[in-house]
């Protein structure tokens, strides 16, 4: 597993505890990233294209007021819960 793997899950997994979202700064706060390291990576996880190929949509992220949320998308979700120990489904982008 690469690094950015390990950041993609971990994001994943911090966004699944809040269903509600997290903020950006906060989300770069708990997870111990730089806030260029962490667009690169919502972008790696939401719709964007990157290199020509648009992306899974696990990861969509909203204006709220002066701040940005980061939440996942009904897709992330069913993702996330199928790529959790135990469950008998695989998850594929």
């Amino acid at each position: 597993m690469s690094a950015d793997d390990a950041l993609a899950r971990a994001v994943l997994a911090e966004l699944a505890q809040h269903p509600g979202g997290v903020s950006l700064p906060r989300l770069c706060k708990r997870l111990g990233v730089r806030m260029s390291v962490l667009l690169r990576t919502l972008a790696w996880l939401g719709d964007d294209a990157i290199g020509g190929r648009p992306g899974p949509g696990w990861v969509a992220v909203e204006p709220e007021g002066a701040r940005s949320i980061a939440r996942l998308t009904e897709r992330g979700q069913a993702t996330f819960a199928a790529a959790r120990p135990g469950s008998d489904d695989v998850a594929q982008p």
